[in-house]
This record gives structure tokens, sequence and C-alpha cells, in this order.
């Protein structure tokens, strides 16, 4: 199905995309620069040394010595602190791209990443991108300046050093790529299966008590044991790789330090007259050069040593992308609304005119050109077997994902991306599961509507006959899923929550006695009933009990897009 892309996803590919150097790792770089300098000093000392001079003659070059190297800590220690607030701010940025992407997508999206999937990839998995902007973004360019700095200032030396570096240097990153694209492949294997393990364990937990009952507990210990196992495995590769790839680093680096040594010493010596423009190396000259060869080859290996914060760094960037993409949207979700209610006349009435609908990837519609009206202040059931499409009408009646086309219009006002967030005001969702948040049970009341106080909530447990439970009063802390309340009360605690809505005169109820039991269904009933009078009330429900207690049947029959009205 084709989705309009969201602004928030462009924002995550602009900040993803901005690879550009920040003061931070521009300072960094300068202080490795900054060792030129410091190395031409020592070796000018050493070599006004060599030539007789007395201690007065090294005066000077140590006292410029000493301010470069104090300029030179300030710039390092001041980038650093720069690179990790930026790359702070730029997690932050990408964070909250996902985050509101995820919040932008339809609860009816068969695609949208799992809860424990996207906690795992945005609460730890993201923290691998701070290592992949502080340390391999600078050392990405230092490595491509300060080399190149220093074979511009040898090469006027002696050729045959500079020659021995613009051999060794290419080595090392055509090295490191090839283990790069493995460890990179690696990562994102390990980050998946770790996302895997998240989402699995955090699934199994909200049904420990279905796992218990059926005596699965050790089943799920020991798949669960052998997920750890394979993370085990994935995370040994990825760093076997790590040591690899500073291995071939060091190898190269030492053998490169190595024969520039071994030249400097043997023409110091004279026993190689070649390879200085036809000159003999001074002192100085020679030492200047040694002190600049492990010099070139440091950008490169920090290079090496972040070099698995790259791999890890842009796995992580992926997934943080992959919650990111946008999905099936919510129909409000391309552009902020404001909240507005007011006092209405009369209750809704409800027009469905030529409506499409097909989940994404199915073969068939679901909803193709149908039709359906009901009055102002009328209660009608929808019925249908499981599948038929009950829950996605009263979706779509409530916003909550878009039809491909035809018009959905209450009160005469056409549901749309302007008007949504204005209409869903006046609706009140009551489902067969409610979601009960973490918190105290005036606040699981409340959902933090303005103008509500304690009474208001006390005489809302009144009526959905929870006054007499005693995890239901006001400053109970609730567990989140609902932890402390069965099924029974929590479907009465929605009760309790569109009571004390003021201007919602919709109820969408989606199988309110599904799981209850005869008697506690009838109460349900009954509370729902009392509720919904001077209101619209749309039930989609299997209860024939509550089914013939409204005004209207609707029976769907999607495959022929028509209805079978029943009478009360």
């Amino acid at each position: 199905m084709k989705t309009n892309m969201h602004p928030a996803s462009d924002s995550f590919h602009r900040l993803r995309s901005a690879q550009g150097p920040d003061m931070g790792t521009v300072l960094q770089t300068l202080a490795s620069l900054l060792w030129l300098p410091q190395a031409a000093l020592l070796a000018y000392a050493v070599q006004r040394l060599a030539d007789g001079g007395g201690i007065d003659v090294v005066k000077i070059p140590a006292v410029f010595l000493l301010l470069f190297g104090l300029l030179r800590a300030a710039c390092d220690a001041s980038g650093s602190r720069r690179v990790f607030k930026t790359a702070r701010n730029h997690l932050s940025a990408l964070r909250t791209q996902a985050a509101t992407m995820l919040a932008a997508r339809s609860p009816l999206d068969v695609d949208r990443p799992a809860s424990g999937l996207a906690a795992s990839v945005m609460a730890e998995q993201a923290e691998a991108i701070i290592p992949y902007l502080t340390r391999y973004r600078p050392a990405r360019l230092r490595s491509m300046i300060v080399p190149i700095a220093i074979l511009l200032v040898v090469f006027p030396l002696s050729w045959i050093a500079a020659l021995v570096l613009f051999v060794a240097a290419p080595l090392i990153p055509i090295f490191m790529a090839l283990v790069g694209w493995r460890a990179k492949a690696a990562s994102e294997a390990q980050m998946l299966e770790m996302g895997g393990m998240n989402a699995f364990l955090l699934d199994r937990l909200r049904g420990l008590a279905t796992l218990r009952t059926l005596g699965a507990v050790q089943m799920t210990a020991l798949r669960l044991r052998d997920a750890a196992q394979s993370l085990r495995r994935r995370t040994m590769t990825v760093l076997r790789i790590a040591f690899l790839s500073s291995a071939v680093l060091e190898l190269f680096a030492a053998l490169g330090v190595a024969m520039i040594a071994v030249y400097v010493g043997f023409h110091l010596l004279g026993q190689l007259e070649f390879g200085a423009w036809g000159n003999r190396l001074s002192l100085g000259q020679g030492l200047f050069i040694l002190l600049l060869a492990p010099a070139f080859f440091e950008p490169l290996r920090d290079l090496s040593a972040a070099w698995h914060d790259r791999a890890a760094g842009e796995a992580a960037l992926d997934a943080l992308q992959r919650l990111s993409d946008t999905g099936l949207l919510l129909p409000d979700a391309l552009g902020e609304q404001i909240f507005s209610a007011s006092e209405q006349v009369k209750a809704p009435s409800v027009a469905i005119n030529g409506l499409l609908f097909f989940h994404g990837g199915a073969s068939a519609p679901l909803f193709d050109d149908y039709v359906l009206d009901v009055e102002s202040g009328e209660h009608i059931a929808i019925v249908a077997p499981s599948g038929g499409g009950k829950s996605t009408l009263l979706s779509l009646i409530a916003g909550l994902v878009s039809a491909q086309a035809g018009e959905i219009k209450i009160d005469g006002l056409k549901l749309s991306a302007s008007t949504v967030t204005t209409l869903r005001s006046r609706m009140i969702w009551i489902s067969q599961k409610p979601h009960i948040f973490a918190g105290s049970v005036r606040t699981n009341v409340t959902l933090g509507r303005p103008g509500v106080d304690a009474e208001d909530v006390e005489q809302a447990l009144q009526f959905a006959a929870l006054d007499k439970v005693p995890q239901a009063k006001l400053g109970v802390a609730l567990g989140e899923g609902g932890g402390g309340l069965s099924g029974g009360e929590a479907v009465r605690l929605a009760l309790a929550r569109a009571m004390v809505a003021q201007y919602a005169d919709l109820l969408l109820v989606d199988e309110p006695t599904a799981h209850l039991d005869a008697a506690t269904a009838k109460e349900v009933s009954d509370a729902l009933l009392q509720l919904a009078q001077g209101k619209t009330m749309i039930v989609a429900t299997h209860d024939p009990v509550l089914a013939a207690r409204m005004d209207r049947q609707v029976v769907l029959s999607t495959a022929l897009n028509v209805d079978a009205e029943v009478a009360a």
C-alpha cells in the first residue's frame, strides 16, 4: 500500500546523512598536526647539541615545544568534549525521530516493529552510535589529513622514506575494508539476534501466567537459553573480527616504522647513500623523520581501533532507520493537530460511503464500496465471524487507519487528517483488553484529561462497580498491563474512563464481554447501556445477548460487500 512520507522520516535521513566534520573533529585533527612543529623543534634541539652547542641553544626550542604541547592538549581536550556533546545531541535527535515515527504508525500496521525489538534498538543498540561518532568519525578525518601532511614534509628530505610510507599506507585501508565488510555483517546479525531475543523475552514475560497454566515454563526457558547461546556466538564472532582488524594494522604499521628506522640508521652510518636527493641526511633530519614515522601510522591505528565501532554504529543506524521507516500511518500523522473540544448539541451520526480498504499485502480488499449509516443516538451491533472486519471498521471510524477510498462523516464532518483530532475528542474507545498503564488508579482513569478531580474519579469508579474493589482505590498503584486487576475489572476501569470523558458522545466498543463469565458480562453490558444513554454507540461483538439489546444489528458480509440488518 502506498503511503506518504512523514516529515520525521525526512528528518531522520537528513540527520543520518550529516557527514561533514564538526568543530570538535577539526580541533582533534589540529591537535594531531601540531606534532609536526613539536617534532621539528626536538630534532633541531638535538642537532644543535650534536653540533657542540650548550644548554642555552635548547632553551628557546624548549619554550616553544612547551607552548605547542599546551596548545595541542587544549585542542584535543576541547575537541573531545565538543565531539561527545555533538554525538549525544545527534543520537537524541535520531531517537526522537524514531519514537515519533513509531507513534505515527497505526495500531493496525502489521509491519509495526514489536515493542521488545523497538525498546532494544532505541535503548540499548542505539548506544553503539556514540563510539561511532566520537571515535570512528574523528579518526577517519585524521587518517585522511595527517598522513598526507607528514608525507609532504618527509618527501623533500628523503624520497625513499616517503616512498616506504606511501606504499605501506594503502595496504592498511585495503585490508581494513575487506575485514570491515565482514565486521558490519556480523554486527548487523548480532544486533538482529539481540533485538529478537529481547522481543521474545518481553513477549514471554507478558504471558508468564499463561505459560505457567500450560506448563510451558521449562520449554520457554530452554528456548531462551538457546537464544542466549546464539547471541553469545555472534558476539564472539564480532570480537574475533575486531581483533583481526587490529592485528592487520599493527603488522603493517610495525613493518613500516621498522623499515624507516633501518633506512635512517644505515644512512646515517654511511651504509646507504641513496634516498636523500643526492645528499646525506643530518642527525636532526634523520631524527625528524623517525619521530614522524609513528605519527604517520597513529591515525590509522586509531581508525583500526575504531573499525569495530564503525561496524556496530552503522548497524545501529540501520536498525534505527528501520524503526523510522514509514508504514501504515495514522490519518493525522502528517501534521500537528490542536485538541479542540466543545459541548455538543446532540449525539453524532455516522455515515460511511464507498469505503475501500485492504491491509498491506492482502490480495483482496476487506471493504469494497462499503456503505453504512448510523443515526444520531442509535445503538448498533456489528456482527461478523472472526476476521470479518469488525475491529477494522471501528478503527476506520476512530481514525486509527486511513482508507484507500471513500469517506466517513461524523455528524456531517468528514473524517480527515485535519479533523480527526477534533472528532476523536467526541469518541470513547472501549476494547476487550483495555491497556492499563503503570501508575495509580486515578491517573489510569483520568488519562491526563483536564478538569477531572478526585470526586469525578470516585463517581466514575462507583458507576463502574469498582468502588468496592480494594485494588481499585484512587491511590493504589497498578502494574503495566493491568497487574492487580482481573479482566472484568480492567473492562470496568475502561467504563470509568469513558464516564469522565465530558464531551465524548460516540462510543466505539470492541468485544466488551469477550472472555467474561455470564454474570460479569451482564454487569458490563448494563453499565455500558447506561453510559450510552443519549449517545451514539457502535459495538463489535460475538455476544448474541449484548447484540440483542442494541437498536439494530449489522451483520458484515465483506465478501459480498453488503450488510444484513436485523431489527432489535
